[in-house]
């Protein structure tokens, strides 16, 4: 079923925990709302759920307008932070919970409840009670217990919060799978930008109450609507320029103005993925030093300070920082192959602007 929010705003006193917020779900959708603390993404949630009424604006769910309904008749599944599942119920008790307050029939009940003991692989737990099984175990128990009477909706407020490293990616891997199979329109909150770009078909991104930007993972990675997103999706360097006699200049590097005039200050940004880096110190245009490196598995981030003291965070792969024999404390050289030109904060840019640009000159072939 599909999600709609149009201008929807949360007052709590004076402050704006949400503040004229629209977007659209489409059925079917795995959605990540990401964002800092405080950003205004649980409140969004509860909001869709019923648990907080918007001060304005309107949730449409399916299409209809859900503002007065209560949370009961809105066919939604929540999952809370923290499970909440029923200390003294077991595992089946806790799964078919919801079921009971809908006066299933004891028959259609036991035969839910053992489907979805299978799917989540939960067999042979049946009996045990939530201090008796692991975080992720209770996690699966309580997505069950929401998807028990077939809700249209399933939200999810920091679903993996409470495991450890490896649980929670395999928790990822599994909602992924689950959402394949039921295809259950869901939104999950998370402040973990990894999780979000690897779970979501789209992402929403607030913060201090504002949307900043949604779109698929690729999108809000690789063209970030503003300086916001850039700093808080993935690594990105950002630098602000002043445009001297048609150029872009920070210290040592260089970039063409667009068209901005003299005087004016750029904000440009690059992932470190976007630059070059060679162990021989004559051969890309800049020069640097390396300060440190960070091992990531197949990647390397080597962080570079220029003579200036810029420091530029680039993406090296394991064989090619292998064979140049690249150390801390090495003299390199380095060249940047794209950037963005980016908003400031609650600003756009016009499309031809903020696409990103090849730095002039650039051989893709050195």
């Amino acid at each position: 079923m599909s999600i709609e929010l149009r201008q929807v705003s949360k007052q709590f006193g004076e402050v704006a925990a949400v503040d004229n917020v629209s977007f659209t779900v489409r059925e079917g959708e795995l959605i990540g709302l990401l964002g800092p603390s405080g950003g205004g993404k649980t409140t969004v949630l509860r909001m869709i759920a019923g648990l907080e009424l918007p001060t304005a604006g309107d949730v449409l769910i399916g299409g209809q307008r859900m503002n007065e309904v209560a949370v009961q008749h809105r066919n939604i599944g929540f999952v809370f932070q923290g499970y909440a599942l029923f200390k003294t119920m077991s595992v089946a008790d806790n799964i078919a919970f919801g079921l009971r307050i809908r006066k299933w029939s004891a028959a259609d009940s036991a035969r839910r409840v053992e489907e979805l003991l299978k799917l989540f692989s939960l067999d042979g737990l049946q009996r045990r009670y939530p201090h008796q099984l692991s975080g992720g175990q209770r996690q699966r128990v309580a997505i069950a217990r929401a998807l028990a009477p077939r809700p249209a909706v399933l939200l999810l407020d920091e679903p993996f919060g409470a495991v450890d490293a490896k649980v929670r990616q395999e928790l990822r891997e599994w909602l992924v799978k689950l959402h394949h199979e039921l295809n259950v329109t869901t939104l999950f909150v998370t402040h973990d930008q990894e999780e979000a770009l690897e779970v979501s078909n789209r992402i929403v991104i607030f913060s201090r109450g504002r949307l900043e930007q949604i779109g698929t993972p690729r999108e809000v990675y690789e063209q970030p609507a503003n300086e916001f997103v850039a700093r808080f999706i993935g690594v990105m360097n950002l630098l602000e320029l002043q445009v001297k006699e048609g150029v872009a200049q920070h210290h040592e590097l260089r970039f063409p103005a667009h068209g901005a005039a003299e005087g004016t200050t750029l904000r440009i940004g690059f992932r470190p993925y976007a630059v070059q880096v060679s162990s021989n110190p004559l051969e890309l245009r800049y020069r640097a030093r390396v300060r440190h490196v960070y091992f990531l598995g197949v990647m390397l981030r080597v962080e570079m300070e220029t003579p200036s003291g810029l420091v530029i965070r680039a993406r090296v792969s394991k064989e090619d920082f292998a064979r140049q024999g690249i150390g801390e404390h090495h003299e390199v050289s380095f060249q940047i192959r794209s950037y963005r030109i980016l908003a400031r904060d609650g600003d756009s840019l016009a499309p031809e602007v903020s696409t990103e640009h090849t730095v002039p000159g650039y051989d893709a072939g050195i």
